[in-house]
This record gives C-alpha cells, sequence and structure tokens, in this order.
C-alpha cells in the first residue's frame, strides 16, 4: 500500500484492534451485541472538570468508515513470527463490506463532565465495538483535553478575549486544526490557523512577526509599511529590539494613520516583564490620545501567568495563547479509555461485565451507563450514574461512589447521553461549533465557583444509582475482589 493514509480510513486504528476483531470472528462472537463506554478517571491540570468535545469529528469519521481494497490488500500482506498470514482472508471479504452499525450516544459536544462519567457510550456488535476504540479514543482525548484547558485560560483571562495562537507548535497540521476547533469550543474568540478558520468559521487574528520589523532598515519604517499595507488591521509587534521605543515608534505610525482615517488597533508584547512593559505601554498610548488602542500579550502564558497578571492589574486587554494551550503543556494527556459494560450472552439476556484491578482506580463500572445532571436556583448540584439496564433505577442519587449514601434537594434534571448515530445514520442536526462554544460557556456558568478554581478545586458531587451500587457490589463478590473509588 502506497500513498499518504486517510485518517478517516478504518485502518487509523491499532493492530490489536484487528487482530481482537479477527479472534471475535473467529469465535464466532463478533456480532454479539455489546456496549462500550468512553469516559476518563481523572480530570485534567488537576481540575474538577473537562468539556466534552470531538462529537464532530467523531460522528464524520464512523459515517464514512470502512475498509478499502487497499486497506484490505496491505492486511493481506501482515504475517505472524511464523511467515504466514495474520488474517483469513475470508475475514477480510467480510471485512470488505462492513459498515459501522453501531448506536452511538454522546454527551453533547461543549458540555462540562466529571470523572467516570461516559462522554461516548458505544453499543453494537463486539466486532464494531471493538474496531472503533483507538480512533474514538484519539478523537476525544485529545479534542476534550485541549478544550478543557482553552476553558481555564479563558476563565482566566476572563471578561477579556483570547486568541488561539499555536499552529506553529502544534503536534503536527493535523494537531493543530483539531487544537484550534477545541480551543474556540472551549471559549477562545479566535485563532490565527486560517484553515481552521475557512473549515469551521472560527474568526482568524494576528499581528506580523519580527521578521516583518527585520525586513526593514529600522523599526519606524518597519511601522510604517505595515500600516500602509494593512491599515484597517493594524496590530504592531513592538519588542523585536527595544520595547518601550517600540510602543513609541508604534504610536508615531498611528498619528500617521489617524490623519488617514483609520486607527489603530493595538500594540502587542511579546517578551519582557509584560506587567511594568504593559503599564507603560497603557501610560504611553494614553498620553497619546489612543485611549482605545488595545494592548496584547503573548510570550507562553497559561492560565496561571495570566491570572497572575490580572490579579497585579496589568492593563492587558487581549491575550495571545499558544504553545501551552494547543500541547496541554502542563498534562500533555487526558488520559481517556473504552471499557466494555454488559454484552449480550447465548441466553438472549444482557450480562454485565466489570474490570477490576490492583489497581482501584482503573476498575470500572458495569451495565449500559448514562448520567442525569441534576440542577436547583439554576446550578448543577450533583450528577448520577445509573445502569440503564436496571428498570428499577431511582431518579435520585443514593450513593457515593465510595457507597456512602447521602441525600439532596434539586429541582430539575436531564440526561446527559443522547443518541448521535444509530445503523449508519447521523441522529442530530450536524454539529455546529458556535453551539458547542455556547453549551461550554453556558455550562461552565451552571458550576460553583469553588469547582472552578484554579488551584485545589471542589469537587463535583458525583453520585452512582442504588441498583449500579448494588449490582458493583455482587460482581465484586463473584470474582472474590474488593476496591472503592
Amino acid at each position: 500500500m502506497t500513498g499518504g493514509l486517510n485518517l478517516r480510513s478504518a485502518i487509523s486504528t491499532d493492530l490489536y484492534q484487528l487482530t481482537m476483531a479477527y479472534g471475535y470472528w473467529k469465535c464466532g462472537i463478533h456480532n454479539r451485541k455489546s456496549v462500550f463506554h468512553l469516559f476518563f478517571r481523572q480530570a485534567p491540570f488537576g481540575g474538577s472538570y473537562s468539556v466534552a468535545c470531538g462529537l464532530k469529528q467523531v460522528l464524520d469519521f464512523v459515517s464514512s468508515w470502512q475498509f478499502t481494497d487497499a486497506h484490505l490488500s496491505y492486511m493481506d500482506e501482515l504475517r505472524g513470527r511464523d511467515g504466514k498470514k495474520l488474517f483469513d482472508p475470508d475475514f477480510l471479504n467480510d471485512l470488505k463490506d462492513l459498515r459501522i452499525t453501531c448506536r452511538i450516544d454522546a454527551v453533547p459536544e461543549g458540555t462540562p463532565v466529571f470523572a467516570h462519567e461516559p462522554l461516548l457510550r458505544v453499543e453494537g456488535p463486539l466486532w464494531q465495538c471493538q474496531l472503533l476504540e483507538t480512533p474514538l479514543l484519539t478523537i476525544v482525548n485529545y479534542q476534550t483535553l485541549i478544550a478543557t484547558k482553552a476553558s481555564r485560560i479563558c476563565m482566566a483571562a476572563s471578561p477579556d478575549p483570547v486568541i488561539e495562537f499555536g499552529m506553529r507548535r502544534a503536534h503536527g497540521l493535523n494537531g493543530a486544526l483539531s487544537a484550534s476547533y477545541a480551543s474556540f469550543v472551549g471559549g477562545c474568540a479566535g485563532t490565527s490557523n486560517v484553515e481552521a478558520g475557512a473549515q469551521f468559521g472560527i474568526p482568524v487574528k494576528g499581528t506580523h512577526a519580527h521578521s516583518w520589523v527585520m525586513s526593514f532598515e529600522d523599526e519606524p519604517a518597519a511601522f510604517a509599511a505595515y500600516a500602509n499595507a494593512m491599515p484597517n488591521n493594524c496590530v504592531f509587534l513592538v519588542d523585536t529590539y527595544d520595547t518601550v521605543q517600540g510602543i513609541r515608534y508604534a504610536i508615531e505610525a498611528a498619528e500617521n494613520l489617524r490623519r488617514e482615517g483609520h486607527e489603530l488597533l493595538g500594540i502587542r508584547l511579546d517578551s519582557g516583564d509584560l506587567l511594568t512593559l504593559s503599564r507603560q505601554a497603557r501610560a504611553l498610548l494614553d498620553d497619546a490620545g489612543f485611549f482605545n488602542a488595545q494592548i496584547m500579550a503573548s510570550n507562553d502564558l497559561d492560565e496561571y501567568e495570566i491570572a497572575r497578571l490580572k490579579q497585579l492589574g496589568a492593563p492587558i486587554t487581549l491575550w495571545g495563547v499558544g504553545t501551552k494551550m494547543v500541547t496541554a503543556y502542563d498534562q500533555p494527556a487526558l488520559g481517556g479509555v473504552y471499557k466494555l459494560g454488559a454484552y449480550v450472552h447465548n441466553e438472549g439476556s444482557w450480562k454485565r461485565v466489570m474490570k477490576t484491578s490492583a489497581q482501584a482506580e482503573k476498575a470500572t463500572l458495569p451495565g449500559r451507563l448514562n448520567v442525569t445532571r441534576f440542577y436547583r436556583d439554576g446550578r448543577m448540584v450533583a450528577d448520577m450514574i445509573f445502569d440503564e439496564l436496571d428498570e428499577e433505577c431511582s431518579q435520585q442519587p443514593v450513593h457515593r461512589m465510595s457507597d456512602e449514601s447521602v441525600s439532596m434537594e434539586w429541582e430539575h434534571c436531564e440526561p446527559l447521553l443522547i443518541p448521535v448515530f444509530d445503523d449508519g445514520v447521523i441522529q442530530i442536526p450536524a454539529v455546529e461549533i458556535e453551539d458547542s462554544r455556547k453549551r461550554c460557556l453556558d455550562g461552565l456558568q451552571t458550576i460553583s465557583p469553588e469547582c472552578l478554581a484554579l488551584n485545589e478545586p471542589a469537587a463535583m458531587n458525583v453520585f452512582i444509582s442504588k441498583g449500579l451500587s448494588m449490582t458493583r457490589q455482587v460482581l465484586r463478590r463473584q470474582m472474590g475482589g474488593s476496591w472503592t473509588h
């Protein structure tokens, strides 16, 4: 097989997904109805929540998923240690006409979510569910991580806008595109990534680089030339040589712009003591009558540095964040997992399964899971994970993850997982990025500020239903183990 890989293809996966699918096929259980859940065990960045993201790409992927002749030809060439073919030709022939018929339920994109809650539930033939594991994790893990990081940065900067500047530091062009998408869902106001603007309708923003200034005889000439070229989009990067002098030169260029009927949008600071320099810049701009000119800051910013600068009163009104957002610099992986919860056995009824482990945090919840979210006075007060296979499951959460009984008051509730894909057909309207962004911003407003704190946030109440708690205890005894969260 030659040429570039289609990253929406059926072989965008790990080899062991293919070998397991082959094993199920050999055992004759490949069409056994099963249900898997995609979730994370711990919120990233020391926080209490994540922002679900990636659903648009998930739906694009599963609706176009198929093994092409070229894929099957490549798989036919794979060999085991004995030099024989890894896959039976009849298995490859069955894959040729395979399409995804699973039902997928998902948390709407942009929804704040918490540890152990399913972001996706995939139900259908066992081999199909298995073949989807790696690509779904790849999509959801990364985009949820970046959307969460962006939300933290945007909350720290609020009410100032944040522009995502990370394309050049992202993990490849595809990674840059996913990061721009997820950053906007998480609350960013724009991106420097033109492709993301074209594909997703994200506002594109940018200034100029130091190379522009260095390409001219001196800084005044560079600013004058840029003002002439871009009079209606003029933000000067002022720290190429001497920042304070650069601000003065920017003001000179701005005065010429004003005489020609245009206004300076602002300046950008990209190095040095941003607190001191922003104060100096504001004083100089105001003294010259440019009261509306914005001060933009960049330079490896994250939520902690932005919060520090705002607390100290830095007159910065626009923030450009790149590396530490699109690489999730302080935690480069979400750690989401995809686990089997139940399957239909020979008698035709559901059999719940769970994973236990020497590491308690790696144990899973059994069943066909969903989450109910409870509200009071417009605030999110708790989530309950419950098993839809339990016909008597109550809407009132009665157990913590540790099995401790609790009670609480709530006014209304809603399920988080909704049907999004079934038997090859997308079940919801197109996922619009603006809607996902609004859902994120609105959802975060319903969470207690204590749970959104950057440092040592309070934990959101996440319960499990009484029925799920009892099922878990029974399975635990049957397997001779015990664990608690």
